[in-house]
């Protein structure tokens, strides 16, 4: 058996295999933050990345968007190497993850599309170059107006289970510009299937019409086959009162999800730092907070 995440050092994260992490986030029984940044704004302190702030505000894990797996940089840091990603690790000793987004050409736009670079997107040769880099997890999504579509993630989904080493998340927290329902049952029953370690849905209160009950029949559905759920905020509520952030954790929580997602859409591409410290007390208390943003990475 491994340490349950919130009582883990940083030794312990880094050493973990894929499914020791995913049995290490279970064992924790909801109560892992997972912080997303932005990577190509300018930090919010400029010299250091806005990693480093999310894990000192109590994030668990660190999920990164618009980070290009062809051209990798963080800003905040000069490596621009392929060894990135292990210098970000042993700077904040947490396990770090990757947007890509399975972008559908066909997708019935509901707003104007936004083209990314292919190194953003969820292919076959980037799941090969995150690999590469040394990605604890990828994170199957669509940042908005980027026309990401659920069939087309449950595509993307299959090649990455043959490709990728790590745990897989899998699911949209918005429409991505796209006209269609973000998370349905069905959906959510078809990424469990075609293998998803993690199910992405919205949280409550941030997709309208998604509400407690949806999420709590999906949540039992995945949990029945072994799929663990995070809850996402990337309606840039994220940005809102640290009252508001907490009201809808508790919500969440009620349903059962497994890991809980702040959004990057505050100052320079990270969620405010005290709305994430705001999320992390009200999970877990301030012991486990405290303890995990007081823990030194060289435990």
């Amino acid at each position: 058996m491994v340490k349950r995440l919130i009582s883990a050092n940083a030794s312990d994260l880094l050493a973990m295999s894929p499914q020791e992490l995913k049995q290490s986030i279970k064992a924790s029984e909801g109560r892992v933050v997972v912080s997303e940044n932005v990577v190509i704004s300018p930090s919010w302190i400029p010299d250091i990345t806005n990693s480093e702030m999310a894990r000192a505000f109590g994030a668990d894990l660190i999920l990164l968007n618009a980070f290009d797996v062809s051209r990798p940089a963080i800003q905040g840091l000069e490596d621009t190497s392929n060894a990135i990603i292990q210098t970000l690790k042993r700077l904040v000793g947490r396990p770090i993850g990757v947007n890509l987004e399975p972008v559908d050409q066909l997708a019935e736009m509901a707003s104007d599309r936004l083209a990314i670079n292919v190194g953003r997107q969820a292919t076959k040769a980037s799941y090969q170059r995150a690999n590469v880099l040394g990605f604890d997890f990828i994170c199957l999504t669509g940042n908005p107006g980027t026309g990401v579509t659920n069939d087309q993630l449950l595509e993307a989904l299959s090649v990455a289970k043959e490709t990728f080493q790590g745990l897989i998340i899998a699911g949209k927290m918005h429409g991505a510009g796209v006209n269609e329902p973000v998370m349905t049952p069905s959906v959510a029953r078809a990424l469990i299937q075609r293998g998803a370690d993690i199910l992405l849905v919205p949280a409550v209160g941030t997709v309208p019409g998604f509400d407690s009950e949806q999420l709590r029949g999906i949540v039992t559905e995945a949990h029945q086959h072994g799929a663990l759920v995070m809850s996402a905020i990337g309606s840039s509520q994220e940005s809102a009162r640290p009252e508001l952030i907490q009201q809808m954790a508790i919500q969440n929580k009620i349903a059962g999800v497994d890991l809980q997602h702040i959004g990057d859409a505050g100052y320079s591409g990270l969620a405010p730092a005290e709305n994430i410290m705001a999320l992390s007390e009200a999970i877990r208390g301030k012991r486990h907070t405290y303890s995990m943003m007081a823990r030194s990475i060289l435990r």
